[in-house]
């Protein structure tokens, strides 16, 4: 655990990684997607809460029940991909801590607390789907996250219970690397950070 990655995986995960908008007509598999899942549950959230959902929509037919939620400019790319991830938070994450976290009795900290509720569902989903783009990363796929949808239309027609709230989307596949843009710019470590 104290030896760094080698340059080519930090050339696959972070300097040659992008995010995609073209993709090949290449299947992902459902086994691929299960080994993203087994990596990305491994990484922490707060009290290893979890609260992520996952819908992976494979088929023509999933992903046209998508399609009217979209905002225009991502139609097709979404469309095109071969998997769009729905990243979902579930609202009632906490029921699992019992099992998730029995150190302690977690789930009192958040009955009945609807800002603690909503907050931790919010950063811990997106955390997790950070962990889910690093984990397709080093499985060899690329990824395209993004938000631009509309995120009632879309939870009435695959959540419609309520329980889950959708927070963004990423498609994967393997993209067309000649179709992106040049790397947008980054800020320099002195214009963001500080070590105090």
């Amino acid at each position: 655990m104290t030896t760094p990655l080698s340059a080519t995986a930090l050339e696959q995960l972070f300097h040659n990684a992008r995010s995609h908008s073209h993709w090949q007509q290449r299947p992902v598999s459902d086994d691929i997607l299960h080994q993203l899942f087994d990596l990305l549950k491994l990484g922490p959230t707060s009290a290893n809460c979890s609260p992520a959902r996952l819908t992976f929509l494979k088929t023509a037919a999933a992903k046209e029940r998508l399609r009217p939620f979209l905002m225009e400019g991502n139609v097709d790319k979404t469309m095109a991909a071969p998997v769009c991830v729905i990243v979902a938070q579930d609202m009632q994450f906490y029921q699992h801590l019992p099992r998730l976290y029995p150190h302690a009795d977690a789930k009192s900290w958040f009955e009945g607390n609807d800002a603690a509720i909503e907050s931790t569902a919010f950063r811990n989903s997106t955390l997790q789907a950070a962990y889910l783009i690093m984990a397709a990363r080093s499985l060899g796929l690329d990824c395209g996250p993004m938000s631009g949808f509309d995120n009632t239309g879309l939870d009435a027609e695959f959540f419609a219970d309520g329980r889950f709230k959708s927070n963004f989307l990423i498609n994967l596949g393997y993209g067309e690397a000649a179709r992106l843009h040049a790397r947008s710019p980054r800020f320099s470590f002195d214009e963001v950070c500080q070590i105090l």
